[in-house]
């Protein structure tokens, strides 16, 4: 807009400038920068990873007399993204999952698809429950970096609606009402055929070359040596229903460390383990650190071989085992056994003569016997001339041990730690009379021994309980002893306990123990 004609000059006229906003440079600058912005926004909204439209180029307004040339100011280009994470890429976003804590992991597979996918990779570790979730791929496509896999419960062929649910240790299926016909809850019509267990194997073996620990119900030979030829690191393994010539498969695995058999199971199934599975076993798997034999039959030779072949045995655990007599002489060949563990055993070797051909492990220090009958006095002592150089003994919840029975322990001169619990049948004097002769035990820990008494404590017995360092007494319920020993010294560190003692009261040795043993005597009356 300029000057019209015919108007006569006026300075006033030349100095007037109007005070709309679009006069100040400062503003303009705003408004045109907010327009620009407005329309890098597109109206449609574009797919997540597509570059967004180039903004239209600058458009300037023209003023009646501009007093300076307006500059433009280059904007950095706006991407529009409507999820930031999904910008990460899938190692980076692996690597962030994996710190999260496992309660708080296994929602994210709710996220999306992608996570889904990511959250599967995450899993080492998965309990098969369908089978045909194997047979069809969807379990190597869902997790494909699985390193143990349980398949028993999925070999379970049984009718979800039946209201019957059964449990065994790590077995747990549901029955039909027809169980009581059978002499075993697992027969032909409750469990797949070694056909279909073997096609299952296959397909596992051919998804999973790394996997390191197998469980599995009811496969054969030829199922084993497929996992054994395609997983070279597999390290755990653990067989139910096996016999003697599902154990041929077992040889082919060189690396495998821990094995666990299980042939007779009362009330489930029963399968014959006996000494030429054993000895199939020994020749094949030479680096065996740690055997579990659950209802397996065998005898000295059996024994024997698994001694001689596999020279880096540590830890070997027998539950419910059908041994025959003589088997325990030939534990004396497993030189490097440190642990031997009895789980359930109704006996500990019925067929010894002389103790003379008894040997000793010179390796061995833990001893743990759980549930297990201790009537045989003669079986036990024997066991304990095996394992003469122990160094932890451990009875649990088990029957028939009584003082006569548990005097057979004074043979251990090097035992260290003591636990016993659940012995209803052991008293205070029989627990004295073994215990005071062991020089070197420096824990004890008793629990639910009904018969040992508050009350029947010896200054002697006192005296030893000052003098370890771990104490866990707890015979009964109403023992005071546990609970007055609560948040003391004592039991832990006996000398930093009398030299308190001494320091605050003043007190020799020989009074203090006095004082515990008559503080025992006048609270249990």
């Amino acid at each position: 807009m300029g000057l019209q004609r015919g108007t006569p000059y006026s300075p006033e006229k030349e100095n007037y400038r109007p005070t709309n906003w679009l006069w100040k440079k400062k503003a303009l600058n705003h408004v045109l920068s907010t327009m620009r912005r407005h329309s890098l926004v597109p109206k449609n909204p574009q797919p997540q990873y597509q570059t967004p439209v180039p903004p239209p180029p600058f458009v300037a307004v023209a003023t009646e007399k501009p007093t300076a040339k307006i500059q433009e100011t280059p904007l950095p280009p706006i991407i529009v993204v409507s999820d930031k994470i999904s910008l990460l890429s899938d190692e980076v976003l692996l690597n962030i999952l994996s710190k999260l804590p496992k309660s708080q992991r296994n929602a994210n597979f709710l996220v999306s698809k992608r996570w889904l996918n990511l959250q599967g990779r995450l899993v080492r570790s998965i309990n098969l429950l369908e089978w045909e979730f194997l047979i069809s791929g969807r379990l190597s496509t869902r997790f494909p970096n699985l390193v143990h896999i349980d398949m028993s419960n999925g070999c379970m062929v049984s009718s979800r609606n039946s209201g019957i649910f059964c449990s065994q240790r790590d077995v747990s299926f549901d029955v039909g009402s027809n169980v009581g016909c059978n002499p075993s809850f697992i027969d032909d019509n409750l469990v797949l055929n070694a056909d279909e267990v073997d096609k299952g194997l296959r397909i596992m073996a051919g998804a999973y070359p790394n996997l390191r620990k197998l469980v599995v119900s009811n496969s054969s030979e030829m199922g084993l040596l497929s996992v054994a030829e395609e997983c070279p690191t597999l390290q755990e393994l653990e067989l139910f229903m096996c016999n003697d010539q599902v154990l041929r498969g077992i040889a082919a695995c060189e690396n495998l460390q821990i094995l666990k058999l299980n042939g007779v199971i009362d009330g489930l199934f029963n399968s014959l383990v006996s000494d030429v599975g054993l000895t199939i076993l020994a020749q094949g798997c030479k680096r065996l650190v740690k055997l579990e034999l659950n209802g397996c039959n065998g005898t000295y030779e059996g024994i024997k071989a698994i001694g001689q072949c596999c020279p880096m045995l540590e830890e070997l655990t027998l539950c419910n085992h059908k041994m025959e007599g003589g088997w325990l002489a030939a534990l004396s060949y497993c030189e490097n056994l440190r642990a031997l563990r009895f789980l359930s055993c109704k006996k500990i070797d019925d067929g010894l003569e002389l103790d003379e051909h008894l040997g000793s492990c010179p390796a061995f220090e833990r001893l743990h016997l759980e549930k297990c009958q201790l009537r045989d006095k003669r079986s036990l002592r024997a066991l304990f001339l095996v394992c003469l150089n122990m160094r932890k003994l451990v009875l649990t919840n088990c029957w028939g041990l009584n003082d006569d029975i548990f005097s057979t322990c004074t043979a251990l001169r090097r035992v260290k730690s003591l636990s016993v619990e659940g012995c209803s049948m052991l008293t205070t004097q029989g627990l004295e009379s073994v215990i005071v002769s062991w020089n070197h035990l420096q824990s004890l820990k008793i629990n639910s021994c009904n018969r040992i008494k508050d009350s029947e404590v010896t200054p002697m017995l006192s005296m030893m309980f000052s003098t370890l360092k771990d104490l866990q007494w707890k015979p009964d319920s109403k023992s005071l002893l546990s609970s007055n020993l609560q948040g003391s010294s004592m039991g832990r560190r006996g000398g930093k306990f009398f030299r308190k003692s001494m320091v605050t009261g003043n007190l020799s040795r020989t009074e203090t123990v006095n004082q515990i043993h008559n503080f025992l005597h006048v609270a249990t009356l």
